[in-house]
């Protein structure tokens, strides 16, 4: 598909797609690390899937997107009907979105090199490296 077919999703559509394909990452990287009872890396990945976690891994990736990826992250985060649950801020909440909409962006228009990279850089300094 191409990025300016991708980007006529959705912002939900985009996050939907986005949350697998960033959930299935840190699975990956989360079994890669270690062999244990799935009851044991269930716990492990909701430290990283959680929005405070995804708004904390945008923080650390925005200044390298480029505008394009910016823009489509923005989209995300400034969609309208975005309510976030209780234990978790309105603003971490949208900017998880965006990040689970770029990811989801990424997927569609087949950048998933650049998704590995992204992830990547999110993964430094952290115990998923």
């Amino acid at each position: 598909m191409t990025k300016r077919e991708a980007n006529q999703y959705g912002v939900a559509a985009l996050a939907f797609l986005g949350d697998a394909v960033y959930e299935r990452l840190v699975r990956e990287r989360i079994v890669i690390k270690a062999n244990m009872p799935a009851a044991k890396l269930h716990n492990e990945a909701i430290k990283y899937v959680c929005c405070e976690f995804q708004s904390a891994a945008i923080e650390k990736i925005f200044d390298r997107l480029a505008e394009e990826e910016q823009a489509i992250y923005k989209r995300g985060r400034n969609a309208d009907g975005v309510t976030p649950p209780k234990h978790s801020s309105a603003q971490d909440y949208r900017r998880a979105t965006g990040l689970e909409c770029l990811f989801g962006y990424l997927e569609l228009s087949g950048e998933r090199g650049r998704i590995d990279e992204l992830f990547g850089m999110i993964c430094e300094d952290t115990e998923i490296q």
